[in-house]
């Protein structure tokens, strides 16, 4: 423990994200309908032990979104997240808040993409937990093949860094979701992959159960870009709700 307080403050900031309506881990052009609260309850844990022979105890998050125009062309979403993850530095600083605006598919004229700009891991210690974290993406959805779905993000360069200390604070969003309905109607499949040698960047892999249009659980597993400083990959279990 000694060691790791040690460290620089970047090498101590959050490896998952606050959760804006997303596809497993990296934000989606879904965005919360007016009015209608969500929470959601998600938690990651080690596959492996670190390479000195310690395992990193698991990251646990909680909180709510909610949409917050009544419009049905452009929309918008705000919320926050409470993360915990065993390190006394960071859960000291648990708040980060996220929020997004854009439109839906169609909105536009027939074949206009899905757009969303926003933000995420707005954390409230500097230097520590506000990566601070900006992207832009676009998505469509093509029959029988699913949503595919494009951006890109910029960060905090004081927070988001590689293991070197170099500046890696950017990168690519890309994914592809689809419903799965010639095994279940009520099941979904999606890979996706955030860019950047720092601690956000993955390739993530999942599948969601819908037991209702409200309530869904996803179970993913996390492949990190640069795990000197992310840590060994992770599996996740996230519980959606609208209440």
């Amino acid at each position: 423990m000694k060691r790791l307080l040690a460290a620089p403050l970047w090498l101590l900031a959050a490896t998952a994200g606050a959760t804006p309506s997303g596809i497993i881990v990296i934000p989606s052009t879904d965005i919360q309908p007016y009015k209608v609260p969500h929470l959601n309850f998600d938690v990651y844990l080690r596959t492996q032990d670190e390479n000195n022979g310690t395992r990193k105890g698991p990251m646990s998050m909680i909180g709510p979104t909610m949409g917050i125009l009544p419009t049905d062309k452009i929309r918008a979403e705000a919320g926050f997240d409470l993360m915990y993850q065993g390190d006394q530095a960071l859960d000291n600083n648990p708040l980060y808040f996220h929020g997004k605006v854009g439109t839906p598919e169609k909105s536009l004229h027939e074949w206009s993409p899905a757009l969303a700009v926003g933000g995420y891991n707005i954390g409230t210690k500097n230097g520590l937990t506000n990566q601070d974290v900006v992207y832009g993406l676009a998505a469509r959805t093509f029959a029988g093949v699913g949503r595919l779905t494009a951006g890109y993000y910029g960060g905090n360069g004081a927070v988001l860094r590689d293991e070197q200390g170099h500046v890696a604070n950017h990168g690519v969003l890309v994914s592809w979701d689809r419903r799965l309905k010639e095994i279940s109607p009520k099941l979904a499949a999606a890979v996706e992959h955030q860019g950047g040698q720092n601690l956000l960047g993955a390739t993530n892999l999942g599948l969601t159960w819908y037991f209702s249009e409200k309530t869904s659980v996803v179970l993913g597993y996390d492949i990190w870009n640069n795990r000197a400083v992310a840590g060994k990959n992770t599996f996740n279990l996230q519980v959606d709700i609208d209440l």
